[in-house]
């Protein structure tokens, strides 16, 4: 078998000892898991963005408040993927706003209602926020854990390559390149698990972060809204 051969990557992963193998079937495990969700948020928060711009629009038209509630509500009872997160934060809003106004029929408290409107707001806020920030945190994880896993089994590999040394009677670069290019294979793996999720995260918690500030944006802004129709 030529050097070539034996140097080829999967000759290399291969013929690592069985703690190197282990290290590089776990990076190669969770770099897949990683893309998953890579992949998966990408699409998330791009719907998220124009459902948010869409919901933005008809809200801003100027039109029924009321018409828009029992929109929401209809779209929300066909599922989540029928309405957007700002839409169920605004129905959220409504239905607890409309809740308190008929419980005070006799004597109508415009702060308890709109007390109540923001904190059903901000609940369903918190749950919105919640799901988009979902598996940022196992991103997160990859980018900084999975260079250490890496190095953890490229030490391990040079240090069974130099012990191999031991009963040679003339160490060569022949004898040790395989072990110690073997071993490099785990750091390879590991930085090309912990290099993307990096950038993904890094990405996506800028773009929940833009979220985030027009969904306290408009709640604010419908609070205000309430607070004069209750006048």
């Amino acid at each position: 078998m030529t050097v070539t051969q034996d140097l080829s990557f999967l000759s290399l992963i291969t013929g690592a000892s069985l703690p190197v193998q282990l290290v590089m079937a776990s990076l190669l495990f969770v770099s897949i898991t990683s893309w998953t969700y890579i992949f998966s948020k990408m699409f998330a928060i791009k719907k998220a963005r124009a459902q948010t711009e869409h919901f933005e629009r008809s809200f801003w038209a100027g039109g029924n408040l009321i018409e828009l509630y029992q929109h929401a509500v209809s779209n929300h009872r066909g599922g989540r993927d029928k309405t957007g997160a700002l839409e169920r934060i605004f129905e959220a809003g409504m239905n607890e706003y409309h809740k308190v106004k008929a419980a005070n029929k006799g004597s109508l408290d415009s702060s308890a209602m709109l007390d109540g409107a923001r904190r059903a707001m901000r609940a369903a806020y918190q749950r919105e926020m919640d799901h988009l920030e979902s598996h940022l945190s196992f991103l997160a994880s990859v980018g900084s854990v999975s260079p250490y896993v890496g190095l953890l089994g490229t030490v391990w590999g040079i240090m069974n390559s130099f012990r191999g040394l031991v009963n040679v009677h003339q160490a060569t670069l022949s004898a040790v390149a395989p072990g110690i290019a073997e071993a490099l294979i785990a750091t390879a793996i590991g930085l090309f698990a912990a290099i993307p999720a990096v950038i993904a995260y890094n990405r996506y918690s800028h773009d929940i972060d833009r979220l985030s500030i027009r969904f306290e944006t408009f709640i604010e802004e419908f609070s205000n809204i309430l607070q004069r129709q209750s006048r």
